[in-house]
């Protein structure tokens, strides 16, 4: 989670010189070529028939929905506030566990749930002089990121987390060549400093990927995603500290709600397990 928030600040200062879609692009082509490296380095097909799976399709979907609004979210708003609204994305991932998975989810963690979602209207604040349409981006792309979750746990156990990360990352491209084509701007060299920003963010993104799907497919989905809570530290520290924003007490609020749902769901979730192994 800390190093997703360094590439999310990598992206946000690349977004400010280059086109959106340009820097979905090349962010995606730098890390689907690491990954396809890693995977052949160890030995693995880069095109598997289980790529192209009922939950492979559904995951690139997703994907691409997620990683597309949330580069959009990061580059219009204050980087503090998209990434308070993505803390929603264990909420929604626990909740679609439950009807998708069926794992155990009892009304103790449905009100959690509920009531981290209320923080997050808290947050977007719908209805007042204060709300901002491009806060919806932010939830769009929560919302794509929880369904890429889920389906990376019903992936095939075939394809490796290389494997996956190379196609995360061309649905990433996907994504860019997609607003490009729609926002029909041209595509801008980039200057030294804006070079160094697309490294640092293929680098920290390739590395935050590949514990995040490791993670998603080794633990139990109820009880490793509300540690991504984490990431509301550092991307409010870095939102502050790097491009001067403001907490508002709205945000507090919102994240104090959704913060405090979460850890009950973590809390809650280990004292099932626990009472179902007695």
């Amino acid at each position: 989670m800390a190093v997703f928030a360094i590439e999310d600040s990598f992206l946000k200062s690349a977004s400010a010189t280059l086109p959106i879609g340009q820097v979905l692009i090349v962010f995606g082509f730098g890390g689907a070529l690491i990954f396809a490296a890693i995977a052949l380095r160890n030995n693995e097909h880069l095109f598997h028939r289980d790529v192209v799976s009922r939950p492979m399709r559904i995951r690139v979907f997703f994907e691409i929905a997620g990683r597309l609004f949330y580069v959009l979210a990061i580059s219009l708003i204050p980087l503090s506030a998209a990434t308070v609204i993505l803390q929603a994305t264990p909420l929604v991932v626990v909740a679609g566990a439950a009807v998708v998975f069926g794992e155990g989810v009892g009304w103790r963690r449905w009100t959690a749930i509920l009531i981290g979602l209320i923080g997050v209207l808290v947050i977007v604040q719908p209805g007042t002089e204060s709300f901002s349409m491009l806060s919806i981006l932010a939830v769009i792309g929560m919302i794509g990121f929880a369904g890429r979750d889920l389906a990376s746990r019903a992936a095939p156990a075939s394809l490796s987390a290389s494997i996956l990360g190379v196609y995360g990352f061309l649905s990433v491209v996907i994504a860019g060549v997609l607003f490009s084509l729609w926002q029909g701007v041209l595509f801008v060299r980039p200057d030294a400093q804006t070079s160094l920003f697309l490294l640092g963010a293929i680098g920290s993104g390739v590395a935050a990927y590949t514990c995040l799907m490791n993670a998603m497919r080794t633990g139990e989905v109820s009880a490793v995603t509300p540690f991504r809570y984490t990431r509301l530290i550092f991307g409010i520290a870095l939102g502050v500290m790097l491009f001067g924003e403001k907490l508002t007490v709205p945000m507090m609020v919102g994240s104090g709600l959704i913060v405090v749902s979460g850890l009950f769901i973590l809390w809650r979730g280990k004292n099932v397990k626990n009472l179902s192994k007695q």
